[in-house]
């Protein structure tokens, strides 16, 4: 199985959003720090927004940013909207099959236990997860290292 482009910029907008703590993230900005065009990065956002995993503000000051803290935001939630078909072999798609194993086929119920396995570890690792795997990521990406707060 392969996952789209549009699903990997879809989490890399997400580590982006996370990594940028909080604040509004710029298209230009994330465009730039992945090299990809602004057109295929609203494009991306279209479905994240609509599921809630971000939020946006239009206008000369606008931007992105998660739409919940990261670390409630799976690798799962993203893949889920970001993904058009999870059909691994032509029987996973309903309606004309052209073969008599349909109801009665191993390969089909191994597909889908896989399928359902690459899930159960999509939803194990969070936005926050991938974030903090990368303790260079806010130079990698050119933004601000957050400052710690002082100790009282």
């Amino acid at each position: 199985m392969r996952l789209t482009k549009q699903t990997n910029y879809a989490v890399r907008i997400m580590m982006y959003c996370a990594a940028n703590d909080g604040k509004l993230s710029r298209i230009p900005e994330i465009a730039k720090a992945y090299n990809v065009s602004e057109l295929f990065l609203f494009k991306i956002l279209q479905p994240l927004h609509k599921a809630g995993l971000v939020e946006t503000l239009r206008g000369r000051n606008g931007g992105v940013k998660l739409g919940r803290p990261a670390d409630k935001i799976t690798l799962l939630d993203v893949v889920r909207v970001s993904e058009e078909s999870f059909s691994m072999a032509e029987c996973f798609d309903e309606g004309a099959v052209d073969c008599p194993l349909i109801d009665s086929c191993g390969l089909n119920s191994a597909l889908r236990r896989a399928l359902n396995a690459f899930f159960d570890v999509l939803s194990e690792y969070t936005i926050d997860d991938l974030v903090k795997a990368r303790p260079q990521i806010h130079f990698l990406l050119g933004l601000e290292v957050p400052t710690q707060p002082a100790a009282a």
